[in-house]
């Protein structure tokens, strides 16, 4: 099984989170894809995709994705099964905490996906988020803030991996 993530990094926060991922599942099962140099299309050579994204100023996409965002609305995506992860800053922009995260997964709902990977929003203090699930207890992928909760990153990233492998097994 190979494992496809995809991720778009302005400042290489989501690069390394992409890359501390690929550590704890096994750098033989998820291969690297920046979106910046890989076109979007590459995803349909996975079953198992990994989208990261991060979450800019008063709610914006990161540069990466936006200017494929049209790409990946138009995604076929069926028979994938799909975990997100998004960056963001909780306390700085308290009001869009992973907004960005919500707006990808809301555009690939449509494309026929599986969405795994949902992650318990306890432990963080912000306002709003596009990123909450319909009942609010849940963020639609892993959050992480390493502005305000460095120390978090790793344990975060380790027990959401776990948690999509399991997932992906029960499917």
């Amino acid at each position: 099984m190979k494992i496809g993530l995809f991720y778009g990094s302005t400042t290489c926060y989501t690069e390394m989170a992409a890359e501390k991922i690929q550590s704890v599942i096994g750098e033989s099962m998820v291969e690297l894809h920046n979106i910046k140099d890989v076109p979007l299309s590459a995803c349909q050579d996975y079953d198992f995709l990994i989208f990261g994204i991060s979450t800019w100023d008063y709610g914006e996409l990161q540069e990466d994705w936006e200017s494929h965002w049209q790409e990946a609305a138009g995604l076929d995506l069926n028979n994938k099964v799909i975990a997100l992860y998004g960056m963001g800053d909780q306390i700085g922009y308290s009001e869009w905490f992973q907004d960005a995260l919500g707006m990808l997964h809301d555009i690939i709902v449509p494309s026929g996906a599986a969405i795994i990977g949902y992650w318990p929003n306890q432990g963080y203090e912000f306002a709003a988020s596009k990123a909450l699930t319909q009942d609010n207890s849940h963020f639609v992928g892993l959050s992480i803030d390493d502005e305000n909760q460095y120390q978090l990153t790793d344990e975060r990233i380790a027990s959401w991996c776990q948690q999509i492998l399991e997932e992906f097994a029960d499917l």
